[in-house]
Formats: structure tokens, C-alpha cells, sequence
């Protein structure tokens, strides 16, 4: 394998892997079942609301929001544009789909083509953020920016890239100085597998919680396309950690099942000789597995068919997909010595957070307690002859934790040897029932005392997984209340959907250094719509 780092930020690496020497087992009859559960996607008119304006505002994400101009968008035509002039069209919320206009010229007779920059944005910022000053980490081939070069108008301007945004600008290059550009019949195409139509809305009587769990569903909605993608507006792909969250909050939303099977018969479809399960998958042009192999990610194959199986009582997934998620924790568990504790390697590392700032090595240990307890049940389930002993390891694994890794008298998890204390062990060991309730209680109560508030953690999906643990140990009232500090903090910075990365004590946070390529519509971010209809709403 051969691996590089990027740095990404502040407190932030991520390594790239380049496996070649990969063999993949294409299984044709999984990988036919998951071209059948293929949705048709939803396709849906928008008409822009507003013309915005974008001004400066520190309180608002990247430090620009949006309001509506004094300009009416019923009288678009009328707002001709010629050099260096530019307008900006408010969907009124997020979509991903595409977009078409109409332009046409006016004035004197048309004596040049037509030079036009459009920028796609999720949040104003975006629209701010000049390409050219980018100089991150991610290709810039992301940036959802477009220059396009028109002789003969009138036209209608068909975009041929799907978008993810809230916000388009045109802005005219260049026509000649004796002709203006005329905009009008903009129509953003938005496409999803799944409608607000076909969702049971709960009751929540607390309008943060409500605003919480809405935005949520959004952000999910927008993410569940061919695939369940991790972000519409980059990567656009599977992600097996972002899966089983999305999984979650869709059983618990829009309970679309065949595209969750889809998912799953992708990933058990296409798995390395030996078993590993790939951390995302491709689909287009053709169904290929990435060169990514994260420890935490893989065990999640089992998690995910647990979860999906307890849902449905759906068999035939069962005994489908068993055999990979078999073959999967056996390879896992070659990685366990003889006195139960998981030993990780550089090639096939765990994730738990992108932050590199804390050792993952009991959190880990937690990950892999926490899938085998599910994987047992699903062996139970098919009768698996083997079911002892796998019980017998997780024994194992559970009595390291309990008499290597834990610290009595501090009430907390702590990485072996050098003793240091962070939370995501305590997190990840809460919600895999490692120790009794009450223990379990104390443990988050310590964590709150000495580690609260957050920090270092740039990921609502570790932030996810910490409310959970809170709600798992007892403290539903905590549990609450970091949901509104994390969630809604982002609502109060004017999100329409959920993002990628968020540090609420850097406020000014992208992993990439600069929000032209960071995603503001992300899937790992959609769950307190489950953890609010699991925990509270009922």
C-alpha cells in the first residue's frame, strides 16, 4: 500500500491510500440485486424566490449571509447586465438537481459573444469566495463554478452538471459595450430518491428540536440519490461511515428501504479477496470499489446489516449479505492478539474522527466490541455454528477493556501505556455497553465535568456519536442541550442544511481552507432526526 498526507488544516491530516496490488471478488448476483433497487429519481421545478444580496455579517457561517434585495425577481428581464455586472438568484433553500435560463440580448444588434461566469453555492460565502485564491488540499475541479462562452442569443442555457446550492450568480464577463445580457425563466431541476411527501412528521414541541429535526431531514433528503451520497456537492459517492448513519435517520424519516439495500448489496458485492470491505464504492461509470480501507468503516458492514435486519426482519438480505459480513469480522479479528486487545496497523487504520489531535487505539477497541455484538446476534439468527466462539472473543475483548483500558479511579478509558484520556474512548466504549448502566452513567458524567465543552473534534459525526452516548448512558437532558449547542449553532449561523465540518470554538473552521470547497450539505450530518425520533419523540 502506499499512503499520503495531506495536511488539511488546522489540527486536520488525511491520508490518502493507493492500494494496487488490491484482488476484488465481483459477486454478479449481489451486485444485480443492487442495480434493481436503483431509484428513480424524483424530479421537481423550482423557480428561484429571491434576488439576494450578499453581505458581510461575523455572525453568520464564514462571515457572509444573505438578504433579500430591493430588486424583484417577477422583473429579472428587466435587470439587464453588461460588463462586470452580476446578480445573484435565491432558491429559497437547498437543492441538488440542474439549472437552466433563458438569456437574450438587448440593445444594438449582438457584435460579441456573450462571456458568463455562474457560481453555484450552498452558502453565501461561497458566492464571496473567489476560485482563483484557492489553495487547498482537494482538487479545485470541485468548485461549482462555470464559464461559458455564448455567440447567437437569444438561447436557453441548458447547464449539463448537476449542482448542490441554494444560491446562483450570473455575473456578465463581458458582452461589447453596445449590448446588455437579459435573464429570465431560471429553473433549477432538483432531483431526490425520496419526497417531503412520503414523510411522517412527529410532534416535537421544542421549536429548536423541531428546526433541529427539520433541517436534518433536509440534509438527508438532498443526500439520497442513486446512492446515499456523502455530499451531493463533492465526493457524490458511498461512504460506508456515512451510510450507516444515513441508514438510521432514513428508517426513522423517509423509511426508503430499497435504496438502503442497494447500498448495502453495492458494498457486499465488491470486497477484497481476502474479505476487507472498502470504505466507498463508485457508480459510475461503472460499479468499482475504492482503494480505501478503513478498519471502523468495515466492521460497519455488519452494523448496517444488523440494523437494516432488525428493522425488516428481511431474511433474504440476511442470508445474502451474511457470508461478507462474515468474512469481514473474521479478517477484523486477526487483529486481536491473545490477551483480547486489537492491535491496529498503519495500513488499515480506524477513522473514528478526521482529527488526528487524540490516539484512537481505545476507541477502536470499543468500535470492534460494538460490531461484534451485533454481528453475534446476526450469527444466532443464521444458526452459524461458530457463534461460540465469536461469543468467547468478545468476551475477551470486553475484559481487556474493562481490566487494561479502564481507570477506576478516574471513572474514564484510557489509551494503554500512555494513559491519556480523550472522548472519544469514553464515547465509543459508552455505546458499546462495555461496562453496567450505572458505571456507564458516571463515565459520561466524568466526561462532562472534565472534557465539555468539545474541542478538537471537527465532525458531526463524532458530535453524533457523543450525543448518543449520552442519551445510551442516561442523561437525555445533556444529550439535548449539546444537540442545540452543535446543530443549532449552525441554524443560528444560517444553515438550510447540515454540514461537513463544524468546530463551534472556530468558528471561522474549514477543513480545506476556504468554503468554495467545503460541503454545507453532508450526510453524516443528518442524524439528530434519529436520535430525536428514537430518544424523544418515540
Amino acid at each position: 500500500m502506499d499512503c499520503f498526507s495531506i495536511n488539511g488544516g488546522k489540527n486536520m491530516a488525511f491520508t490518502f491510500q493507493i492500494n494496487n496490488d488490491v484482488v476484488w471478488n465481483h459477486d454478479e448476483k449481489l451486485l444485480a440485486k443492487a442495480e434493481r433497487n436503483t431509484p428513480k429519481l424524483i424530479q421537481t421545478t423550482i423557480q428561484p424566490a429571491a434576488i439576494a444580496e450578499i453581505i458581510a455579517d461575523e455572525k453568520s457561517v464564514n462571515g457572509f449571509k444573505s438578504v433579500v434585495s430591493e430588486k424583484n425577481i417577477a422583473q429579472l428581464p428587466d435587470y439587464t447586465l453588461g460588463r462586470d455586472e452580476k446578480i445573484a438568484l435565491d432558491l429559497g433553500d437547498h437543492y441538488v438537481g440542474k439549472f437552466t435560463i433563458d438569456i437574450d440580448s438587448v440593445g444594438s444588434p449582438m457584435d460579441a459573444p456573450l462571456y458568463l461566469r455562474l457560481k453555484f453555492a450552498e452558502v453565501p460565502a461561497e458566492i464571496v469566495a473567489e476560485a482563483a485564491d484557492y489553495d487547498g488540499w482537494l482538487s479545485r475541479s470541485w468548485i461549482q463554478e462555470e464559464f461559458v462562452h455564448l455567440d447567437v442569443l437569444p438561447t436557453t442555457l441548458e447547464m449539463p452538471r448537476r449542482y448542490s446550492c441554494r444560491y446562483i450568480e450570473l455575473s456578465v464577463i463581458d458582452t461589447s459595450p453596445k449590448w446588455k445580457a437579459s435573464f429570465s425563466n431560471p429553473i433549477f431541476m432538483a432531483e431526490s430518491s425520496v419526497s417531503m411527501e412520503q414523510l411522517p412528521k412527529p410532534v416535537i414541541e421544542d421549536k429548536e428540536l423541531e428546526a433541529i429535526y427539520t433541517i436534518s431531514v433536509k440534509t438527508l433528503q438532498d443526500c439520497m440519490q442513486t446512492v446515499f451520497e456523502d455530499g451531493p456537492k463533492r465526493d457524490r459517492r458511498l461512504w460506508i461511515g456515512d451510510l450507516r448513519l444515513q441508514a438510521l435517520a432514513n428508517y426513522a424519516t423517509f423509511d426508503d428501504l430499497a435504496l438502503t439495500k442497494r447500498c448495502m448489496y453495492l458494498f457486499g458485492g465488491m470486497t477484497t479477496e481476502e474479505g476487507k470491505i472498502p470504505a466507498n464504492v463508485f457508480t459510475e461509470p461503472n460499479l468499482t470499489p475504492d482503494d480505501t480501507f478503513l478498519f471502523d468503516y468495515s466492521l460497519f458492514f455488519a452494523t448496517i446489516l444488523f440494523d437494516y435486519v432488525q428493522h425488516t426482519q428481511d431474511e433474504t438480505v440476511l442470508q445474502d449479505l451474511y457470508p461478507a459480513a462474515k468474512k469481514g469480522m473474521d479478517l477484523a479479528l486477526r487483529q486481536v492478539d491473545e490477551a483480547g486487545r486489537l492491535v491496529l496497523t498503519e495500513d488499515w487504520p480506524v477513522f473514528i474522527d478526521w482529527s488526528n489531535d487524540f490516539d484512537k487505539a481505545t476507541a477502536g477497541q470499543a468500535v470492534i466490541i460494538y460490531a461484534m455484538k451485533r454481528f453475534i446476534q446476526l450469527a444466532e439468527k443464521m444458526q452459524d455454528s461458530q457463534v461460540k466462539h465469536y461469543q468467547a472473543l468478545c468476551q475477551q475483548l470486553e475484559e481487556f477493556a474493562r481490566t487494561t483500558l479502564y481507570d477506576a479511579e478516574k471513572k474514564q478509558f484510557v489509551i494503554e501505556g500512555s494513559g491519556e484520556v480523550n472522548v472519544a474512548s469514553q464515547v465509543w466504549m459508552v455505546l458499546a455497553e462495555v461496562m453496567d448502566a450505572k458505571t456507564n452513567q458516571e463515565i459520561m458524567e466524568t466526561t462532562i465535568k472534565e472534557q465539555f465543552p468539545i474541542t478538537g473534534f471537527g465532525t458531526p459525526y463524532m458530535y453524533h456519536h457523543v450525543v448518543e452516548a449520552l442519551f445510551v448512558a442516561g442523561l437525555p437532558e445533556a444529550a439535548v442541550q449539546l444537540m442545540k449547542d452543535y446543530w443549532g449553532k449552525m441554524i443560528s449561523m444560517g444553515a438550510d442544511t447540515f454540514w461537513e465540518a463544524f468546530k463551534p470554538e472556530d468558528l471561522d473552521f474549514s477543513p480545506y481552507g476556504s468554503p468554495i470547497i467545503s460541503s454545507y450539505c453532508h450526510a453524516w450530518s443528518c442524524t439528530p432526526a434519529y436520535l430525536i425520533k428514537k430518544y424523544l419523540a418515540g
